[in-house]
């Protein structure tokens, strides 16, 4: 019987050295931008595959539509559409913070004007 609990013993020990409590790295930087990022070009469909479902053109949350050029730029120029996109604890989307390359081509986006095409 002494070997039985010996050998459960042994095994939960094995298990529970194996467990790790490290944090995952964050993603490394990607790749700079070196072309002029533009909202037809390049944020429409980041947009279209990460927004729209919620902040669509029936009933959008928090009153925000995210469909046209306008309404996308004026809520990451005068709202606070980048800072959620970038907010690791309360990010939009809600399912989690977007890859970090696909944040910098907002951030690029940001940084070449808003331009619309």
């Amino acid at each position: 019987m002494k070997k039985y609990h010996f050998a459960i013993l042994f095994a939960i020990g094995l298990t529970a050295s194996s467990c790790t409590t490290a944090e995952i790295p964050l993603e490394e930087d990607p790749d700079p931008i070196t072309q002029t990022v533009t909202y037809v070009g390049d944020v429409k469909a980041i947009i279209d595959n990460n927004c729209t479902t919620c902040h669509g053109t029936v009933n959008p949350n928090a009153g925000l539509s995210l469909v046209t050029y306008q309404q996308v730029r004026n809520s990451a120029e005068n709202g606070n559409l980048i800072p959620r996109m970038n907010n690791a604890t309360s990010p939009m989307p809600p399912s989690g913070i977007l890859p970090a390359a696909t944040r910098a081509i907002i951030d690029k986006w940001r940084q070449d004007g808003f331009l619309e095409n």
